[in-house]
């Protein structure tokens, strides 16, 4: 949690160094937000020409697979993030 404090009537933000972001404010979230919608794009374009046959080469069930792996690492980046965390509380500076 970043603290305020006043110096000089200035206001300044210290940020501990055991803070952490919000999830949907940091890169990683932005990335599988990204890489979802390309993995939906790309199993909607591909495979819907006759060239193949009438063969899905990437079909939904697959992009469904994708995207849960997608999912499952987000998920294994933020639990290592937050593992990293020290305090619980604003007052633990340990």
């Amino acid at each position: 949690m970043a603290n305020t404090q006043t110096h000089n009537d200035h206001n300044t933000t210290v940020r501990n160094a055991n803070d952490i972001k919000v999830s949907t404010r940091t890169l990683e979230f932005a990335v599988y937000v990204l890489a979802v919608i390309a993995t939906v794009i790309t199993a909607a374009v591909v495979g819907d020409n006759a060239s193949e046959n009438g063969l899905d080469a990437f079909n939904a069930a697959q992009a469904m697979e994708y995207i849960t792996f997608l999912t499952v690492g987000l998920m294994v980046a933020r639990g290592l993030a937050k593992s990293g965390h020290r305090g619980h509380n604003s007052n633990n500076n340990a």
